[in-house]
C-alpha cells in the first residue's frame, strides 16, 4: 500500500434535467400542497427527466461530461468509474459501464455499487482503496438516480420528497495534506422493513399481481426512518470528530444527505455545528438519494476553498450509514 498517498476530490461535475416539478403542480396530481410540503420536508421543487426513454446512464453520463469539461481530463485518463445509482438502467449490464462507454472512457474498468442515499460516500471509501494501493490514478466516482422511476405518483406521502439527478467526482492521489482523511460506516439490516421495495428483485419478481398491488416503487415508513436517519449521522459524525481529535470549531461545512430539511436541521443541532456551516440544497432538487451529497458539492463548489474541512454524511436503505471526514482539495 501507498501509505504516504491520500485520495483527493479534484473535481466535480453535475447535472439536473431540464423539466422542474413544482410542489405547486404537484398538488395537482396528489392530495397535497406546497406548504404542506415545504412545512414537512423544505422541498420546494425537484428535477425530473421526463423522457421514458432516457435513464439513470443518461444522467450520469452529463454529470461525467461536465466534470471532464470543468478539470480538463481526457476521458482516456480515466481508469475506473464507481456509479452508486439504486435506479440502474437495467439490472444488468451495469450502468456504470454504459456510462463509460457513452463518454469514451476506453481504458476505464467500470461497476456499480448499490448503497442506496449513502452510496456515494459508500464509493469514496472504495475508490480511497485503489487510490493508496496505486492501482489506478483517476477514478470518477458518482451519485446517479432517476428517482421518478421508482417513485408512486399516487403516493402523497413519498412522492413529493424525490427528484432525478447526478453528480461526479474526479478522485486521484497527491501527497498534499489534503484529501480524505478518515471515514467510518455502518450497516444494520434490521431497517429492511422499513425502507425498501417490495417486488422487482429474486424474492418476489415482477408479475401481474406485484404490478397491481403497485410493489415496484419505494415503500417507506416514514417515523421510523426519520428517526434513525437523525440519531445515525449525528452519532456517526460525533463518533469521526472525537476518532480525529476535531471539536465542531475546526468543521469548516457538514454535507449532509438531502432527505429532508427536519433531518438536516436536527442533525445539524444534535452535531452542534451551526446552520450557516451546514451545506443545504435540498429545497431545489428533493431527494436524489446517492446524487445528493456530489449535487450538494458542485452546487455549491463556489463557497469551499482548498483547506476547508468538511464531514460528508448520508443515510440510507439497508440501513447503512456513516461519514467521511475531509479537507477540500480544489483552488
Amino acid at each position: 500500500m501507498m501509505t504516504n498517498i491520500k485520495s483527493v476530490i479534484s473535481g466535480i461535475g453535475g447535472y439536473v434535467p431540464d423539466y422542474i416539478l413544482t410542489n405547486d403542480e404537484l398538488s395537482r396530481m396528489v392530495d397535497t400542497s406546497d406548504e404542506w410540503i415545504t412545512t414537512r420536508v423544505g422541498i420546494k421543487e425537484r428535477h425530473l427527466l421526463k423522457d421514458p426513454h432516457l435513464g439513470t446512464s443518461y444522467l450520469g453520463i452529463k454529470a461525467v461530461e461536465d466534470l471532464l469539461q470543468r478539470t480538463g481530463v481526457k476521458p482516456e485518463e480515466i481508469d475506473l468509474v464507481i456509479c452508486a445509482t439504486s435506479t440502474a438502467d437495467n439490472q444488468f449490464p451495469s450502468t456504470a459501464s454504459k456510462i463509460a462507454y457513452g463518454c469514451n472512457l476506453k481504458n476505464a474498468f467500470a461497476f456499480d455499487i448499490q448503497a442506496a442515499c449513502s452510496g456515494f460516500i459508500t464509493g469514496l471509501t472504495i475508490a480511497d482503496g485503489y487510490i493508496k494501493s496505486g492501482y489506478c490514478k483517476k477514478i470518477i466516482v458518482l451519485g446517479a438516480e432517476k428517482m421518478s422511476a421508482i417513485v408512486d405518483y399516487q403516493q402523497r406521502e413519498t412522492c413529493p420528497l424525490f427528484g432525478d439527478g447526478a453528480g461526479a467526482a474526479l478522485v486521484e492521489g497527491t501527497t498534499e495534506d489534503v484529501g480524505i482523511m478518515d471515514y467510518i460506516m455502518h450497516t444494520d439490516g434490521t431497517g429492511y422493513t422499513h425502507l425498501h421495495m417490495k417486488s422487482g428483485g429474486s424474492i418476489s419478481p415482477a408479475s401481474h399481481e406485484t404490478v397491481d398491488r403497485r410493489e415496484h416503487y419505494v415503500y417507506q415508513e416514514g417515523a421510523h426512518v426519520f428517526k434513525h436517519a437523525v440519531s445515525d449521522m449525528s452519532n456517526v459524525c460525533k463518533e469521526l470528530l472525537k476518532k480525529n481529535n476535531l471539536t465542531i470549531n475546526d468543521i469548516d461545512w457538514l454535507v449532509p444527505h438531502q432527505a429532508n430539511l427536519r433531518i438536516i436541521e436536527a442533525v445539524a443541532r444534535l452535531t452542534e455545528i451551526p446552520a450557516e456551516r451546514v451545506i443545504v440544497n435540498i429545497q431545489k432538487y428533493g431527494n436524489t438519494s446517492a446524487a445528493s451529497i456530489p449535487l450538494s458539492l458542485w452546487d455549491n463548489q463556489n463557497r469551499l476553498k482548498k483547506g476547508d474541512k468538511i464531514i460528508l454524511t448520508s443515510f440510507g436503505a439497508g440501513f447503512i450509514w456513516g461519514a467521511i471526514y475531509l479537507k477540500w482539495a480544489i483552488e
